[in-house]
This record gives C-alpha cells, sequence and structure tokens, in this order.
C-alpha cells in the first residue's frame, strides 16, 4: 500500500526520476506536502541541530566529502537557503562557492575547470550557488554556444558526476522552483527596502523577461541529469520556511545514510591524566 503523502519524506516527494519529464508550468510552487508553518520552526531547529552534529562527524572522520548544488531562478532563495543550512556547519569544513560570470582565466579553460577547483574535499561539505548547470542554462538561453556544443554538455555532466560519486563524492542538487509573481515580489521587496536594494541590479529586470525561455531550459536539464547516482531534488520555494525545512531534511537524511564516526583515539589517549 502506498504511504500517505504526509508520511512520505520530502527527499522522496520532491526527487526527480531518471528521465522524469517535469512541467514547470503546471508545478505547485506553494506545495507544502501536509507540513505546518506553525510547527516549522522547531522541526527546522532540530533538523539543523541533527547537521551541526553530523557536520562534525564527516570533517572528524575525513573519508566523505559532500556537495550541495543549488540551481533556481533569480530570487529563487539560493542565498536564504545558504544562510540557513550552512549555519549549521562549522565554516571551516563548509566551502562555499558562487559561480558568476566566468573569468578572461576560467574562459581559457573548459567550463568545468573552475568546478573542479571548488569541489569540496574528503571531510567537507561543500555548496555551490550555482554551478556547472550554468552550461545548459544561461548558456542556452543567451545563446553564448550553438545548440550541438551545450546539448553535449548533458552527457559530459552526467558522467563526471558519475566520476566523483564513484570517487566518494555524494552530490545533492536541489532545484528551487518559484513562480512567476513570487519573483515579481521578491524583487519589488528588494527595491522598496533600503537594506536589500544592494541585492538588486537592472540586469535582473532584464533577465525576467527571458522568464519563458529559462523555464524550458531548467525541465530539459532536470530530465536530463536527474540520475539514480545524483538526483535532482526539485523544491516548491515560494515558502521560505518549506524550503528551509524541505532542505535541512534531505541533506541530513543523505548524510546520516553515509554514517560519520567519530574516529578511534590513538593508543594511550583513552585514561590519559593530563598534567
Amino acid at each position: 500500500m502506498a504511504k500517505k503523502e504526509s508520511q512520505q519524506s520530502l527527499r522522496e516527494l520532491t526527487r526527480i526520476k531518471r528521465g522524469e519529464q517535469v512541467n514547470l508550468a503546471k508545478f505547485d510552487c506553494g506545495e507544502t506536502f501536509g507540513r505546518q508553518k506553525v510547527d516549522a520552526d522547531k522541526v527546522l531547529a532540530a533538523n539543523l541541530a541533527r547537521l551541526t552534529d553530523l557536520q562534525i562527524r564527516i570533517y572528524a572522520e575525513a573519508k566523505h566529502a559532500v556537495l550541495i548544488v543549488l540551481q533556481g531562478i533569480d530570487a529563487a532563495g539560493k542565498d536564504g537557503t545558504i544562510r540557513v543550512i550552512a549555519g549549521a556547519f562549522n565554516p571551516q569544513g563548509t566551502p562555499v562557492t558562487s559561480f558568476k560570470e566566468p573569468t578572461p582565466i576560467e574562459l581559457a579553460h573548459d567550463y568545468l575547470w573552475r568546478i573542479e577547483a571548488a569541489l569540496p574535499g574528503k571531510g567537507q561539505i561543500g555548496i555551490f550557488n550555482r554551478s556547472h548547470y550554468e552550461q545548459v542554462l544561461i548558456v542556452r538561453v543567451h545563446n553564448l554556444e550553438p545548440e550541438r556544443q551545450w546539448r553535449r554538455h548533458y552527457a559530459e555532466i552526467r558522467d563526471w558526476e558519475l566520476m566523483l560519486t564513484q570517487e566518494g563524492v555524494t552530490i545533492l542538487k536541489f532545484f528551487l522552483a518559484i513562480d512567476k509573481d513570487t519573483q515579481r515580489q521578491r524583487f519589488q521587496d528588494r527595491v522598496d527596502d533600503p537594506t536589500k536594494r544592494w541585492k538588486f541590479s537592472l540586469r535582473d529586470v532584464a533577465e525576467r523577461k527571458f522568464w519563458d525561455q529559462y523555464q524550458v531550459a531548467f525541465q530539459e536539464m532536470l530530465a536530463e541529469t536527474s540520475t539514480d547516482f545524483a538526483p535532482w531534488q526539485l523544491i516548491p520555494a515560494n515558502h521560505n520556511w518549506l524550503r528551509n525545512l524541505a532542505i535541512s531534511e534531505i541533506v541530513a537524511d543523505a548524510i546520516d545514510e553515509l554514517n560519520p564516526q567519530f574516529p578511534e583515539p590513538a593508543a594511550g589517549i583513552v585514561g590519559l591524566k593530563v598534567v
């Protein structure tokens, strides 16, 4: 018998199966999966406490690397997600990388060169704000490469992520989905709030005109690159509280499966009296 929706984990509810076609125009970005906002703070605090403990164990054991990839249209909530999730971690073990327009040096190399350099090492939980997926998103929407070239990247990315997972990297990919009106309101909030205006630029307005093209690119990206070894999680992100709840739970569950343990102390330490 199938589980009731409220009994399913958010990891199950948001996972995109391999080859699954997603219609973002029909996706409910305000979905809450039966969770209640009144309970959100308490549940989030418990999730973050789990993450704090798990990150200490990952760091101490130094056997596993975890990569969290955040993608989404402008104002989808990537920065807010990082503030919440990374807030549970010791910064020493949590490198955060934002991928903006490539520099001349980066453009002189293949598109994965700068991504490789930012990968977390064993014992680290790395977070990417945007990622290698820009090579099939902004590159596609703005015709920065011929179609035959950016289409080739789907297979390259799948192969590269498979190699990483075989080398012991756990890849957790989150696509934050908001609707067009929510983006408009968030942009307006930035314009109206003097403490947030620095986050807004006229380029955001220009990119908003490409909304439909981005939706098509997102849909194909999700279908082409959600795999058994590195699936996408499609997160309804109109509500910040649900977004934070879902991602904190999914990350904690995934790291918990790695079962990180504190290493055994060196001989002679147990029972030692320090003078």
